[in-house]
């Protein structure tokens, strides 16, 4: 089993990656893999909304960043982290860009794993991150994995967050929820359980 941690930071070295760190070396411990991808500084292409990845069996139409390699491993992994600094109290742009893109053209490499969102603020602003990141997960049919608090750290350095006790507790404990859980949905699927067909036969439009 493996973990595809994503960091929206453009820092690769950051307050985000600290807790990331956090949060894989206890899914290490607990004998899953993990990958810590960065989406770093780079432009990032936003989505334009037209549908091309509809017709194009799971890739995005543009190919010249980094969302269909993404979406490659994200085929590969059984569970998932997101983690964002805060900016005006919502994720980082960067990486609202790569998770509209991956979920819209390749929204099933995502349904039914497990999934976590981590924001890393120097105050405030985190829980409202934590939201919009979450809304991801329940889309696409994802258990969504919580910690002991809120899946938060705090701190302007990488130094202060390390000094943050409580928020990198919260890392770990949410690296030990997310073991668990794959385990569970490991030894469902081994005593014959499978994943439920979602209805998709009604679609209401409000404005006619």
């Amino acid at each position: 089993m493996n973990v595809l941690l994503l960091n929206g930071s453009a820092r690769p070295q950051g307050c985000t990656a600290t807790a990331l760190a956090e949060v894989a070396g206890t899914l290490e411990a607990e004998g899953i893999s993990t990958e810590i991808v960065t989406l770093g500084p780079d432009p990032l292409r936003d989505c334009v909304g037209c549908g091309a990845c509809a017709r194009l069996e799971g890739a995005c139409v543009f190919g010249d960043d980094p969302i269909n390699g993404l979406l490659e491993k994200a085929r590969r992994a059984d569970g998932f982290v997101f983690g964002t600094p805060v900016y005006y109290a919502h994720p980082s742009g960067r990486l609202f860009s790569a998770l509209d893109r991956m979920f819209y053209a390749g929204g099933d490499a995502f349904h039914h794993k497990p999934g976590a969102a981590v924001a890393s603020a120097r105050r405030a602003g985190t829980t409202a991150s934590l939201d919009a990141v979450n809304k991801y997960f329940t889309i696409a049919q994802m258990p969504v994995v919580s910690s002991s608090y809120w899946n938060m750290v705090h701190g302007n350095t990488p130094d202060e967050v390390k000094q943050d006790m409580e928020g990198l507790q919260i890392m770990r404990n949410l690296g030990r929820n997310m073991a668990w859980l794959l385990r569970c949905i490991q030894a469902g699927r081994e005593a014959g359980f499978q994943p439920p067909q979602a209805e998709r036969q009604y679609r209401t439009n409000f404005i006619r």
